[in-house]
């Protein structure tokens, strides 16, 4: 007797996703420098355990440690008050990454259900594309300035000023970046909704609700994976220029734009001031759109395998 033929197990289509990803050599040197960022921000402060905020109390000590140079003690060097310059760029990163992620999430989660409503309900659609493309011709930087300067307070005197001016950003950000992403789910929810899965759904009395959890959204989640990595870029630029400008966190709650903000006055004498926080940001961002550039080739079914 002959052996049966033995079935081969049906290829993962996250499996071939990854298989595609790592032929982008941009993108997997792009996901290595980026987990080395991260790795750097979040395990980085349990091995060098020195506060970013302490300032030495002796002020003959603090004079002593103000503005120095690198060294073993201090790999970074110090700023105007004495500071660690290496902590602050560990805690200052955490910050940002933080902000740039929840940021992404919230202008996502908005994009993703104005473009899924206005794609699949064809009454809802001109209602929510008109008050998208409001959103677009709205001047977002002085937008973000004013929201920053009414709500700095109120939100502060309610929740603190750390969790109120993180609270503050991440909501300005996200509510006022999620524009792109419901054009794109918006024009994929049109094409998919002609789909014969989508007819077949609704021919046998499907309701609305399962159609677009069961079938759209499984199907626009490429795109959706795309525009989110992008998003995280934005969003830490968008930080980076408010705290930049003086409107995002306070002094005692570093990011990189705050540290960039601070290194401003003494960018003649002190470079690396900006040097290390500017280049940390562009660092990040520019991983992070390569990123997406890997993941729009890995999740585009026409191009993948070539």
């Amino acid at each position: 007797m002959t052996d049966a033929p033995r079935l081969e197990k049906p290829r993962s289509q996250w499996r071939d996703v990854w298989v595609q990803f790592r032929q982008h050599r941009g993108a997997m040197a792009a996901l290595f420098l980026f987990l080395l960022l991260a790795a750097f921000v979040v395990v980085g402060p349990m091995i060098w355990r020195i506060d970013p905020n302490f300032i030495d109390p002796d002020p003959v000590k603090m004079i002593r440690l103000r503005n120095r140079p690198p060294s073993w003690d201090h790999p970074l060097g110090t700023d105007q008050l004495g500071r660690d310059i290496l902590a602050r760029m560990m805690f200052g990163g955490r910050i940002s990454l933080a902000v740039g992620t929840v940021a992404m999430l919230v202008a996502i989660f908005i994009g993703t259900t104005i473009g899924v409503l206005a794609g699949y309900f064809r009454r809802a659609d001109g209602l929510l594309m008109r008050l998208t493309d409001m959103f677009l011709a709205l001047p977002l930087l002085p937008l973000l300035l004013v929201m920053m300067m009414l709500f700095a307070e109120a939100t502060a005197a309610v929740v603190g000023p750390r969790l109120g001016t993180f609270l503050l950003i991440v909501l300005a950000i996200g509510v006022t970046s999620w524009m792109h992403a419901a054009r794109i789910v918006r024009g994929e929810v049109l094409a998919l909704k002609e789909r014969e899965f989508v007819l077949a759904a609704r021919s046998i009395g499907t309701p609305a609700r399962r159609i677009i959890l069961r079938h759209i959204l499984p199907n626009v989640l490429s795109p959706v994976l795309v525009a989110a990595t992008l998003g995280i870029a934005a969003a830490i630029i968008t930080e980076s220029v408010l705290s930049f400008l003086g409107l995002g966190f306070p002094p005692d709650f570093p990011t990189w734009g705050r540290l960039l903000y601070d290194g401003i006055d003494v960018i003649r004498t002190y470079p690396e001031r900006v040097i290390w926080p500017g280049l940390a940001i562009s660092l990040t961002v520019l991983s992070v759109n390569y990123i997406g550039d890997g993941l729009r080739d890995a999740l585009d079914p026409r191009i993948r395998g070539r």
